[in-house]
């Protein structure tokens, strides 16, 4: 059995190979998942087990302690168990299989879905996983030639693009979204919004919207007139229909059908499903899941291993 820190892989991963992994596990039988919660108000434990045959197990658990001083917020690993005799392969930091299965996911959708060949990006958000998202996308687009940043707090903004400019250039920060949404090929959402902030009537057509930041059941980011202009596809229909509000609150108010959602990484992967033209505005809900922790899991133990 392996212990991976982050420290000890992080330098060795890169976003095509993480996205090839989670392209790959999607031409598998298709992955048992299952959610545990515990909380004690304001604290919680989560924890997402994931089975897929051929692939192996896996179980993420992380603590969220919100009000925790001097230790971060957010703690926990990941459990990577041989799916063949059930023996239990190596035990990797949590924060690091969420920094690398979170964009990479966001990248393959995009990879999927997006028009061929995007020359602007715009990031809506400047915390931890905005980096991480300029990162992926750079390696895997290199036609990009602007990434904007536009973030409530615009100080945070500046700094996360000085933080990347040694490593990535042309990295500008936008103080109107309404003006940043319209003149971008791609864009990014990892907020921490309620109420919807990208707004259908500032899209153009063929823009890629990936969305990222709502994960709770009363959380948005993109509003009623964009979900009805856009083609919509998730990474997965388990983890996002009936549990995140950016897909159930339109669902639940009949502003969209679940028919409406038109493809997952299954279809996605195999090619059973793609966008309709190049004109086709689509939208890609990242929701996560326990078998994307899998898959990203072992091809981090693949690196180590090698």
């Amino acid at each position: 059995m392996r212990t991976i820190s982050f420290k000890q892989a992080d330098p060795h991963l890169n976003w095509t190979d993480i996205a090839n992994a989670i392209h790959d596990g999607h031409q598998l039988p298709k992955a048992h998942i299952g959610d545990l919660l515990l909380q004690e108000a304001p604290n919680a434990l989560l924890s997402r087990g994931a089975w897929i045959k051929g692939l192996g197990m896996a179980m993420k658990s992380m603590s969220v302690f919100p009000e925790n001083k001097t230790l971060p917020s957010i703690q926990g690993g990941v459990l990577v168990f041989d799916d063949s005799d059930g023996s239990l392969k190596a035990v990797i930091d949590g924060i690091l299989v969420t920094k690398w299965k979170t964009a990479g996911d966001s990248v393959l959708g995009a990879r999927l879905l997006a028009n061929p060949n995007p020359k602007t990006h715009l990031i809506v958000g400047a915390g931890t996983v905005a980096a991480s998202i300029i990162e992926a996308y750079h390696e895997i687009f290199p036609s990009i030639e602007r990434f904007v940043i536009y973030n409530r707090t615009e100080e945070k903004a500046h700094k996360l693009a000085k933080q990347l400019s040694s490593k990535i250039a042309n990295i500008e920060v936008s103080n109107n979204l309404e003006t940043a949404c319209g003149d971008t090929d791609i864009i990014t959402s990892a907020t921490m919004t309620i109420d919807p902030i990208i707004k259908g009537d500032w899209i153009k057509s063929g823009t890629h919207i990936d969305l990222i930041g709502a994960f709770k059941p009363n959380m948005r980011e993109a509003d009623n007139v964009l979900l009805k202009r856009a083609e919509i596809f998730v990474d997965s229909r388990e983890t996002t229909i009936g549990h995140i509000g950016e897909i159930q609150i339109p669902l639940d108010a009949g502003t969209i059908k679940e028919t409406d959602i038109l493809g997952s990484f299954y279809e996605l992967c195999t090619g059973q499903i793609k966008r309709s033209s190049s004109n086709a505005i689509t939208l890609f809900k990242n929701g996560g899941g326990a078998h994307l922790d899998l898959m990203t899991s072992l091809e981090i133990y693949r690196k180590l291993e090698k």
